[in-house]
């Protein structure tokens, strides 16, 4: 009996191999905000400033005076001058004109945080230590020269005023005109009564005694709550300076100058804000060129009436009708730089300015600490004499001026910015 043969099974593994995984699908990181560009024509508008401020004015006011007889040297040396009290000259317009560009410059750097991830407690942390920083290189730099034997504690140059200012602007960035408009309303109207309701000296109140050296600086009747170191913002350094350690009691500011000026010049930064924020928007080139210069003309108007009714227009004090006013010239010296740049085109002349506006913090400390440095090294190496003679003040404020700005050039051609 045969018995047919049985095929041998072939054993199954003991562990069936384990299917490959589906390939899971990638998920793309959302794309990180586009990084705002810099507006050129407002490094350009702060290059020029700039340079006009570390001109010292080209030395024209000293130049002017072997001139009596020129119209030209005259308006030359009026223009690149401080008027002494009321009025104002292009000189004047140079703290406007950086106080403004704060603001317009806002929303851009704010922008270019966002797009790098920073939130809103780093923003406000950097806000904060900005303004601790500006403060503290301010009294620094005026605490600059062989005259003083300890810090000087002042807070009317530039730099001060912006940082005692700067967290209170902050603020109102993105929340919308309407808000920023009553801002600056409620600012310069509360400074207004703060004047205005402050009472003034007697008739033998001695104005020599602090200070007053020409007539248009005591002005009468209701304007004279307006008069130089004798105002509310006047009695409030005679008692907030002396807090300070001094080398002798504070009695009065030679310019007539006063801390409380970062209140009211904080409208100015408010209407910057509101330029950089509309600039920022979606109308076209053109019509933002139309409504920088409109609003320009708009504010002159309104800050000349203020001056011929409720109160002088006095930089020194930065009154409420000089904060409008000047903010006119700002807003029209933007228009100018924004048109010519922006929306003709016209960007390669900028390179001057551009390299000093975008390095404004290097310059404006080189300009109070190394004009001196350079003008004796130019006196050793060209000779003692080389600042003499009638013109010689121009030829002064032309080398100090030409070797800062190498020095910018120099530090943006190596991509070296010193920001705070």
């Amino acid at each position: 009996m045969s018995t047919s043969a049985v095929e041998p099974r072939t054993p199954e593994p003991l562990l069936k191999s384990v299917p490959e995984p589906l390939p899971r699908p990638e998920i793309a990181a959302p794309p990180a905000p586009d990084r705002p560009a810099r507006l050129t024509s407002l490094d350009a508008y702060r290059g020029f400033i700039m340079l006009a401020m570390v001109s010292g004015g080209f030395g024209f006011a000293k130049v002017a005076q072997s001139f009596p007889d020129s119209r030209l040297w005259q308006f030359l040396g009026c223009e690149f001058e401080h008027v002494p009290w009321t009025g104002c000259a292009f000189w004047d317009l140079i703290q406007p004109s950086f106080m403004f560009m704060v603001g317009v410059a806002l929303p851009y750097s704010f922008a270019s945080r966002k797009a790098k991830g920073h939130g809103p407690w780093r923003n406000a942390g950097h806000v904060l230590w900005r303004s601790l920083a500006l403060v503290a290189l301010g009294v620094f730099l005026s605490s600059n020269g062989s005259r003083y034997t300890q810090t000087n504690f002042t807070f009317v140059n530039v730099l001060t005023q912006i940082g005692l200012g700067y967290a209170f602007v902050y603020l109102l960035l993105g929340r919308g005109w309407k808000v920023q408009l009553g801002a600056v309303a409620a600012i310069l109207v509360g400074y207004w009564l703060f004047f205005a309701l402050w009472p003034t000296p007697g008739p033998d109140f001695d104005y020599a005694a602090v200070g007053v050296k020409h007539p248009g600086e005591v002005m009468d009747g209701f304007f004279a709550h307006w008069n130089k170191n004798s105002n509310a913002a006047a009695a409030f350094d005679a008692w907030f300076l002396n807090l300070f350690p001094r080398p002798k009691p504070f009695a009065f500011n030679e310019g007539g100058y006063a801390t409380l000026n970062f209140v009211p010049s904080m409208a100015t930064m408010i209407f910057g804000l509101m330029a950089g924020e509309f600039l920022r928007g979606p109308r076209s080139a053109k019509e933002k060129l139309l409504w920088l210069a409109g609003a320009g003309l708009l504010c002159l108007g309104i800050g000349l009436a203020l001056n011929y009714t409720l109160c002088p227009s006095v930089k020194r004090i930065w009154t409420p009708s000089w904060a409008v006013f000047s903010t006119g010239w700002t807003l029209l010296i933007l228009a100018a730089f924004f048109g010519v740049i922006d929306v003709a085109g016209w960007k390669a002349w900028t390179l001057p300015l551009v390299v000093v506006g975008m390095n404004s913090i290097a310059m404006y400390c080189m300009s109070q600490l190394m004009k001196g440095w350079v003008r004796t090294t130019c006196k050793t190496h060209l000779g003692q004499g080389i600042f003499d003679g009638t013109y010689g003040p121009i030829v002064e404020s032309v080398v100090i001026l030409l070797t800062l700005w190498l020095v910018c050039v120099w530090m943006y051609r190596r991509k070296v910015f010193v920001r705070i």
